[in-house]
């Protein structure tokens, strides 16, 4: 079974794409569209499932049209459309996001741990509709809007998906 360990998040599937079966892939950042992975996962009921690429085509800078094996049709591939997409640990490179202008959505599926607080959950998502990009945390009970910047973070450990923060006093009462 392929743990989460085994995996990153790379993107997700916009929508199918003319009517043999290929799909437009989003990536959270650039560095992935240069990746050879034989196969990419898809998260399919909260588990990553492997599907072997047949070819890929660049649909624009960011947006990779993919066709995976036995996915022949559009009827098939809008199946898939709005699914987060994995790509296998071992087909990414050494570089870290933070030395060349972080993308943060490099830190989705990372648990944020406050110094003060402890753990407050996982970055789900990361928001970037304004001037001021923020993690969207969930735990059980609630989401938070943390800023995504260097000047909160105090560690990050790649290994176990945690990113360490010095976060403000008050700054945990504001939530989404």
């Amino acid at each position: 079974m392929i743990s989460r360990n085994d995996v990153h998040p790379a993107g997700r599937l916009l929508k199918a794409y003319g009517i043999k079966g290929e799909l437009l892939l989003l990536f959270d950042r650039p560095g992935f569209t240069d990746t050879d992975a034989p196969y990419y996962f898809l998260e399919i009921d909260g588990l990553p499932v492997p599907f072997f690429v047949e070819n890929t085509a660049f649909h624009s800078d960011d947006i990779l049209r993919v066709k995976f094996a036995d996915i022949n049709d559009e009827t098939q591939a809008a199946r898939y459309a709005g699914l987060r997409v994995y790509l296998p640990r071992e087909s990414l490179s050494e570089d870290h996001p933070g030395e060349q202008g972080a993308d943060w959505r490099f830190f989705i599926g990372y648990t944020v741990v406050d110094r003060a607080h402890g753990e407050l959950g996982v970055i789900e998502e990361v928001e970037d509709s304004t001037l001021n990009i923020l993690f969207v945390v969930r735990d059980p009970e609630t989401d938070y809007l943390i800023p995504a910047t260097e000047d909160f973070i105090t560690g990050v450990d790649e290994q176990q998906k945690i990113i360490d923060m010095d976060l403000p006093e008050g700054l945990i009462d504001y939530r989404e």
